[in-house]
């Protein structure tokens, strides 16, 4: 599995270039564009660096900083137009682990997010429990009361998806844009085959399941008791 990086910010010019250069390196793409939407997308997608502007509509980054620590030990790596020595001090000891000063090149950035992971080493986040359910993201196995069971790529990805917000309902739409993108929304008989597929493999009784559970009309939830 791919390092998740959020990237905070609201230049969609920024944004197109931090999106080139991260994918074409192959990290998984978060975006958001504002502090409310940045504390929601860092709490649903869990992910393992953040890179963080400043400068946000809503607020400051800062409050982003503000939000995650002490609780929350993700690398952060602020990238901002600010270049005074006192925003970098006020940063860093709000917790941020790096600052990037605008501009900068693509090579630096991405020491610099090495760096972090390194840092970071295996996180918590890499292996998610859900009831019987335990899932390994960097070796991509899966076990169900101890017991390996095989799930295919598309498979793998929805059960992520649904542990990462174990106990929320996530609707069809939501489903079918983060697991087979945005051209699949409307391609709902794909999520009923594999939530089929995937009750026969981490269910005891498929006919009745005990957690992945059908929000009839809306979605799908993965009971988290």
């Amino acid at each position: 599995m791919s390092a998740i990086i959020l990237v905070i910010d609201d230049d969609a010019q920024m944004r197109r270039f931090l999106r080139n250069v991260l994918t074409g390196h192959g990290y998984t793409l978060r975006e958001a564009t504002n502090v409310a939407t940045a504390i929601e997308v860092i709490a649903r997608h869990q992910p393992n660096v953040v890179l963080l502007d400043l400068g946000l509509p809503d607020g400051d980054g800062l409050d982003v900083i503000r939000s995650m620590r002490p609780s929350d030990s993700t690398p952060i790596i602020v990238l901002s137009a600010r270049d005074k020595e006192g925003d970098k001090v006020v940063a860093l000891d709000l917790g941020a682990d790096d600052y990037l000063t605008k501009p900068f090149g693509a090579s630096e950035l991405l020491a610099r997010i090495r760096v972090a992971l390194r840092r970071a080493g295996p996180s918590a986040t890499d292996v998610i429990t859900v009831g019987p359910v335990h899932i390994d993201q960097p070796r991509h196995e899966v076990t169900v009361d101890g017991q390996a069971v095989h799930l295919t790529p598309i498979e793998f990805k929805l059960l992520l998806e649904l542990a990462r917000s174990a106990g929320r309902v996530l609707t069809h739409h939501h489903l079918l844009r983060e697991v087979w993108g945005p051209d699949a929304v409307e391609q709902s008989q794909y999520l009923r085959v594999h939530v089929a597929a995937l009750r026969r493999k981490i269910e005891r009784d498929p006919a009745r399941p005990r957690w992945l559970i059908t929000e009839a009309g809306i979605g799908y939830r993965l009971r988290d008791t």
